[in-house]
């Protein structure tokens, strides 16, 4: 019994903010398991057929700039059916998470939809416990693949769609490569990287590039030429001179 609580109480965790799309023709079904999804999901919408359903999809996406977290649909419905509305919604998000909903009668259908990815099914009539089991295993998928992409962003900086700097290994990745970076040109892009686009002045970067360096290198030009060689060797890094003050790293998409 204490491992049931541990589960509604992680049930709890794992659905908040979840929305979820369902999809069902059949009046009677539709209403009572709206009621249950509504029980634990705060963001439930509902489709009477599978036109309707693709049609809600899209304008959640206009209106969210993101999918449905869950798509849970039934099988046999008017204009587009479960099997064809499931194809459609993987074309739009080949991640989508669908629970398809089916009646015994229909478990011929079962292996199209294993075929196309599909791993997650319930059977109608609905049974409480293997639904909340479902319900249970999809949001945790969820849950840990957020924390995962959490995690990522917190020890990864993304730079554009090509470069990554890794603030655990120390590293600038061109497309997951690491860069070879002399010590100086490591220094440089750590310092401008502590805080995104902050501009970094001169001082304040040779003080650092040259610690501990009692040469007279230490001196703008030399600052100038590592600028410059490392343009040369990432021209994907934009590092911008502002005019009479220091440097920074700006972080920009390429089309």
């Amino acid at each position: 019994m204490g491992g049931l609580m541990i589960d509604y109480v992680l049930l709890e965790e794992y659905c908040q903010n979840i929305s979820i799309l369902f999809v069902e023709d059949d009046e009677s079904i539709k209403k009572e398991t709206t009621e249950l999804l509504k029980e634990i999901f705060t963001c439930v919408d509902v489709a009477s057929d599978g036109e309707e359903g693709l049609s809600k999809y899209k304008e959640y996406l206009n209106i969210n700039q993101k999918h449905y977290d869950i798509v849970l649909s039934d099988i046999k419905m008017p204009k587009i059916d479960g099997l064809e509305l499931t194809k459609l919604i993987y074309e739009e998000n080949p991640d989508q998470k669908i629970i398809v909903l089916s009646a015994h009668s229909e478990t011929k259908y079962l292996l199209e939809f294993v075929n196309i990815g599909i791993s997650y099914f319930l059977v109608k009539p609905l049974d409480y416990d293997e639904f909340i089991n479902v319900i249970f295993n999809i949001t945790k998928d969820i849950h840990d693949q957020n924390e995962l992409r959490n995690n990522f962003k917190a020890e990864k900086i993304v730079l554009n769609n090509i470069l990554i700097w890794d603030k655990q290994t120390k590293q600038l990745l061109r497309n997951n490569q690491a860069i070879k970076l002399t010590k100086k040109e490591f220094l440089l892009i750590e310092l401008l990287l502590k805080t995104i686009e902050k501009t970094h002045p001169v001082q304040e970067i040779i003080a650092i590039l040259w610690e501990g360096d009692y040469e007279s290198s230490a001196d703008i030009t030399n600052l100038k030429n590592i600028v410059s060689r490392l343009r040369k060797k990432v021209p994907e890094l934009d590092i911008e001179n502002v005019y009479g003050f220091g440097y920074k790293i700006n972080i920009r998409y390429f089309e």
